[in-house]
């Protein structure tokens, strides 16, 4: 049958009932449609804001893909990443740019505050470059929920926060330079009065009074004032707060932070138990809250109990453990226990945390463990536990975390444990021995290995620790594994930032080449059987703090390569067959940080480098406030002592240059380095005077020029050191009087034997009338060169920072890392390092695109 042109009436009329459906359809799409669209004032605004920022990945460490990425002109902002709209107004009522690589400053007149309809922001994860938080941010009246935190922020937290009553949630955190002052945070307190949770974490509010806590809105479920340097007494009237679930007012000593804490004092507020809702408490940190810890009744439903390092009694007896049955984190670290059944800790099945580390506790690790089925992590270090590692470990299935370092395990690594899927592995300091079971390296979760000191393990490191893609710490000094590196550990890309294989029997080349854009802080290789060259490969390595290749048989010439290292601190290359001239800076800002510069017992011949004292920065000044580096430990020969140091504060100076062949006088420019703690240029060929300039280290600790061809006088100005306890000058050719008087009266003849022409106490040669000693001069102001140097600081200037800085700091220092070496790196790496990192891959990329 043929097709008909004509339509019959019918059909006619079905189509135009067709058409007319289609078209009312489409027009009504299209009018819902165009109702969702972003309207084009807030389109605009979100695209200037986005250009104001730089797009860093270094800004957000834990990112793939910006958010703005697909923020596109000409397309609906309702679509965007990140953004929602009303959908009948077409207002952006929410911005969530968490981890987003944002880099730059937030200023005042950002387009940002043209959103007037936010109720949700998050910014969190970011760097903003130490902005402030701008009063502007009070004009979101209808904002809900705030989150800035690890974003970069700095100065006060504004006043015009208070403004923002609607507020449920507030998270100013990990903000380490922002501060709260009392009045702000007395308008903040009473004027959020639905707020539910609020956490300012590491937000400076030394001078807020902790009883103005009690104006919180009493609808409170969570409170987090970790790190806040709160002081004073402890708010004892807790009842009002009825919803509260989490209290958390840790004192998180991170040692590169400086003093951050609470402080809290005073009897520990009992009544804290009255809250019929609370489920986890953190006191941690807190040496000043005293008490004993009350008896807990039937109807507790606390689930984590973190007491650590107060001075809280804790009896670890039965009815502890029988009336918190819900417990899942229990943390009594450093702690002061009484009297302890840790057979009971068996009873509370519901354990995922258990942290017991540095209290003193002996015996065999409780074989009542076993039924901890739940448990994640388990540390028990810095204690006395004793006899082997117990087998049954390896039936905790869920076990992540795993510390036992420091006490007195024996015996080899039970293959058991191998079968866990860990993250981190801490069996330091015990006495155990064997070899590192193969499969061990085959985790493919682990990020932090310690297996080092006091050990003495054996055998090779096997070849599948190269499996290992995110692992970040790896320590096996100090035993005695040998055979050679695996070469893929120049490889660990973005993971691996502390590596540390010293004092062992490796042998062959140093492994290379080190990948572009790793993150490697520490490079631990010293005391090994090492041949061959430094590789140039170590100039990728640009979040490098500490290099320690000393103690090898590495044979090259000066590394002139490593100037390029923009974070430096530690420079050790000392007892190896180093050679040739160190001639002196090829490029600028060579060293600038560098604290520690040792070279000595090699080959190297010359004059003394001249260009490197005129380029070492950090030498030339005084740390105000002084932190703790990411190295943990280094060994140095401190005081004529070889020793290591645990943990190292940023006022350590070391310059040595000892047992080389370096020749002519010591340039006037040492002076410049008034910093130096250590000063050691003996057994070499050097000539001419002691610098007078020396007077200007009003630091040094130790100075020695033994074993020289140095001529001339005792410089007077060095009786003026308050702080030098060895002086050795013996065996070069000086002459005249030992000057008398302060220091110089604490030496015997030993400092100064093998100078025969020298004379007066404490030498057996008695001085002429001629040869007298001069009065001790007031000042250094008598004709010498140390008027080219600038002023000194005061005596009682350095006796305070040195004296509070770097005994305590270092003291606190060494206890707080040794009873938790993972928690400290995980921690520290978190955050600091992670705002190291940031800037420094910034400025990396920014030298290259010069040169390039």
């Amino acid at each position: 049958m043929g097709f008909s042109p004509v339509l019959s009436l019918s059909q006619f009329l079905s189509s135009i009932l067709f058409l007319f459906h289609f078209h009312t359809t489409i027009s009504s799409s299209n009018y819902s449609s165009s109702s969702h669209f972003c309207a084009p004032d807030q389109s605009l605004s979100l695209l200037q804001f986005k250009e104001s920022f730089s797009i860093t990945s270094s800004a957000s460490e834990r990112c793939q893909h910006p958010k703005t990425e697909s923020w596109r002109e000409g397309t609906d902002c309702c679509s965007w990443d990140g953004v929602t709209c009303d959908m009948k107004t077409g207002q952006v009522t929410a911005l969530d740019l968490a981890c987003s690589m944002l880099y730059g400053t937030l200023h005042s007149n950002s387009t940002l505050f043209s959103l007037h309809h936010l109720q949700k922001l998050d910014l969190s994860d970011n760097d903003f470059n130490f902005s402030n938080i701008s009063s502007r941010f009070g004009q979101f009246s209808n904002l809900t929920h705030l989150n800035l935190n690890f974003s970069g922020f700095a100065g006060q937290v504004p006043s015009e926060s208070s403004h923002l009553s609607k507020l449920v949630t507030l998270d100013l955190s990990r903000n380490h330079y922002l501060s709260l002052e009392p009045i702000s945070f007395d308008k903040l307190v009473r004027n959020l009065t639905q707020l539910r949770e609020l956490d300012l974490s590491s937000v400076d509010m030394s001078l807020v009074v902790p009883n103005s806590l009690m104006n919180l809105s009493s609808s409170l479920s969570s409170l987090i004032l970790n790190s806040c340097r709160l002081q004073g007494e402890f708010p004892f009237s807790m009842r009002k707060f009825k919803h509260l679930q989490q209290l958390d007012l840790r004192y998180n000593n991170f040692s590169d932070l400086g003093p951050w804490g609470c402080g809290l004092k005073g009897k520990f507020p009992g009544n804290i138990f009255l809250l019929p809702n609370l489920q986890v408490l953190d006191l941690t940190d807190n040496d000043d809250l005293t008490g004993s810890f009350p008896s807990f009744n039937a109807s507790n439903i606390i689930r984590s109990l973190s007491l650590s390092h107060t001075a809280i009694s804790v009896y670890l007896e039965n009815d502890f453990f029988t009336n918190l049955k819900l417990l899942e984190v229990l943390a009594l670290r450093q702690c002061n226990i009484i009297r302890s059944n840790l057979t009971l800790i068996g009873h509370l099945t519901e354990l995922t945390s258990l942290n017991l580390i540095g209290n003193n506790l002996s015996g065999q690790i409780p074989s009542s463990f076993k039924n901890l089925v739940q448990l994640q992590s388990l540390y028990l270090g810095n204690n006395n536990f004793s006899g082997r590692i117990p087998e049954f470990l390896g039936n905790l299935t869920l076990l992540e975390n795993l510390g036992l370092s420091n006490n007195q395990l024996s015996g080899p690594i039970p293959s058991q444990i191998s079968t866990l899927s860990l993250r981190s592995f801490d069996l330091s300091k015990n006495n155990l021995h064997g070899p590192i079971p193969s499969s061990i390296f085959k985790q493919e979760n682990l990020d932090v290995l310690s297996l080092a000191s006091n050990n003495k393990l054996t055998g090779e490191i096997s070849s599948s620790i190269c499996k290992l893609k995110v692992l970040r710490l790896l320590d096996l000094s100090n035993n005695s594994l040998s055979g050679f590196i695996p070469q893929c550990l120049g490889n660990f890309s973005n993971s691996l930032s502390v590596l540390n294989l010293g004092k062992n029997n490796f042998q062959g080349t140093i492994f290379s080449p080190f990948s572009k854009g790793n993150n490697l802080g520490y490079l631990n290789l010293n005391g090994n059987e090492l041949e061959g060259k430094i590789p140039s490969s170590i100039i990728n390595c640009m979040m490098l703090q500490v290099l320690d290749l000393g103690d090898n048989k590495i044979e090259d010439t000066f590394p002139y390569f490593l100037e390029t290292l923009p974070e430096l601190y530690i420079l050790a290359l000392k007892s190896n067959k180093l050679h040739g001239f160190v001639n002196g800076p090829t490029t600028k800002n060579s060293f600038s940080k560098l604290r520690v510069f040792d070279i000595s017992n090699n080959n190297l011949s010359g004059p003394l480098p001249i260009g490197y004292f005129n380029s070492f920065e950090a030498m030339m000044a005084y740390d105000q406030n002084p932190f703790y580096m990411m190295a943990y430990s280094i060994k140095v020969t401190w005081k004529g002592v070889e020793i290591e140091f645990e943990k190292i504060q940023s006022t350590l100076r070391i310059l040595d240059l000892s047992n080389n062949s370096f020749t002519g006088e010591i340039p006037k420019e040492i002076g410049k380095l008034k910093a130096v703690r250590q000063l050691n240029l003996s057994h070499n060929s050097l000539t001419g005077h002691i610098q007078s300039s020396l007077g200007m280290f009003t630091n040094l600790e130790s100075l020695d020029l033994s074993s020289n061809l140095l001529t001339g006088r005792i410089p007077v100005q060095l009786a003026d050191l308050t702080f030098l306890a060895v002086l050795d000058l013996s065996h070069n050719r000086l002459e005249g009087p030992v000057p008398g008087g302060k220091q110089f009266n604490t030496f015997n003849a030993s400092s100064f034997e093998g100078n025969l022409d020298l004379c007066g106490f404490p030498m057996p040669k008695e001085c002429n009338n001629d040869e007298a000693p001069p009065l001790q001069p007031s000042n250094f102001h008598d004709g010498d060169d140390s008027k080219f140097f600038g002023e000194g600081f005061g005596w009682k200037a350095v006796a305070i920072g040195y004296g509070s800085g770097f005994v305590f700091g270092v003291t606190m220092g060494y206890v707080v890392f040794r009873t938790r070496k993972p928690a400290w790196f995980l921690k520290v790496v978190e955050d600091q390092w992670n705002l190291k990192a940031r800037r420094t891959k910034k400025n990396a990329r920014r030298n290259g695109a010069r040169r390039n």
